[in-house]
């Protein structure tokens, strides 16, 4: 294109991929006007007004006003400020758009009545605050009328959606469904019931007692190792792994004591036998079963909406610890006669 050639307003059409039209109306607002003009009053443009042109359709293709553009081809503003403004404002709309969409597809699913869309976008557009009201009410409700162990009250209430800044459509989603499960005054009943025959019938007595959490909460701790170490590839037969399967035996051996008895022998039998039964929790881990009560469902969309799926816990590498310690694990010591 030659520096000094002007062109006509179908030329500078064609280069730029304007319309004519536009080209003028480019011109009669003053954002680019023509070099030039005939006699006969034709506009005529240089290649720094094609240039210019190209600039403008491509920022108008991204949604910049004509003032804004103005302002970057006058100098009064660079286009990395334009690209910031819009970008800012390109987030904003993305997050309507994907609030928009889980309203949708909860409406679809649901066949929602006009009143349940009304309350689902107000749902979708809660603070972090209203949430957190929302699901301290709900424990609250559902650990009222019963003696709840305290703790256990605790770790329930510690388990709480908190959706990030920019959530995805299917978080928001997860939301919406938890928003009105937590909501719903049966399901409040039902999570009450299930929970309290889990703590006062069978084994939940034992199991919420406290020198049972006590227990279970050291069980975590000791739990963190054993992480840690399959996830650095630490071999299970190495002095690591063999201090971590006695450490795991060690707990595992006193849930069940008492100042009558001190629990369970340490054998290498014992040993082989947690060893299965770690292999078995990790099949049960792959395929778990279908959430059945409210509770679970509650926890399950907690988790979708955090998207933050709990770390599996590596059943198999503790297994494979347990296994290569019972070789030398050590034997009750024997009464001497004498």
């Amino acid at each position: 294109m030659d520096m000094n050639e002007l062109y006509a307003i179908g030329d500078v059409a064609r280069r730029t991929g304007l319309s004519v039209s536009a080209v003028r109306y480019y011109a009669d607002a003053g954002v680019v006007t023509p070099a030039a003009s005939t006699p006969a009053g034709h506009r005529l443009y240089d290649v720094s007004a094609i240039a210019r042109l190209e600039l403008v359709r491509t920022l108008r293709e991204l949604d910049a006003g004509l003032d804004e553009i103005r302002r970057v081809l006058a100098g009064e503003a660079t286009l990395r400020e334009l690209a910031a403004t819009h970008l800012a404002l390109l987030a904003q709309q993305e997050a309507r758009l994907r609030s928009r969409r889980a309203v949708l597809s909860a409406i679809l699913r649901q066949d929602s009545t006009a009143e349940q869309v009304t309350l689902m976008h107000k749902l979708v557009g809660m603070a972090d605050e209203e949430r957190d009201r929302l699901i301290d009410e709900f424990w609250t409700e559902v650990s009222t009328g019963w003696e709840a162990p305290e703790r256990m009250v605790e770790w329930w209430r510690a388990a709480r959606p908190e959706l990030p800044e920019h959530p995805t459509a299917a978080q928001l989603e997860a939301w919406i469904e938890l928003a009105e499960l937590v909501r719903d005054t049966e399901v409040r009943q039902a999570v009450r019931r299930e929970l309290y025959e889990a703590c006062t019938t069978g084994a939940g007595p034992l199991m919420t007692s406290s020198p049972m959490l006590d227990s279970l909460e050291a069980g975590a701790a000791i739990g963190q190792p054993v992480m840690d170490a399959a996830r650095e590839r630490v071999p299970p037969d190495s002095p690591r792994g063999r201090e971590i399967a006695d450490r795991w035996i060690g707990w595992l051996t006193g849930i069940f004591a008492t100042p009558d008895s001190p629990g369970m022998p340490d054998t290498p039998e014992f040993r082989i036998q947690a060893a299965d039964h770690m292999l078995a929790g990790a099949e049960w881990d792959r395929t778990p079963p279908e959430p059945e009560g409210p509770f679970d469902r509650y926890m399950a969309l907690v988790t979708a909406v955090n998207n933050v799926p709990p770390e599996r816990f590596p059943y198999e590498w503790l297994a494979a610890a347990l296994r290569a310690s019972a070789v030398v694990a050590p034997t009750a010591p024997r009464k001497s006669n004498g």
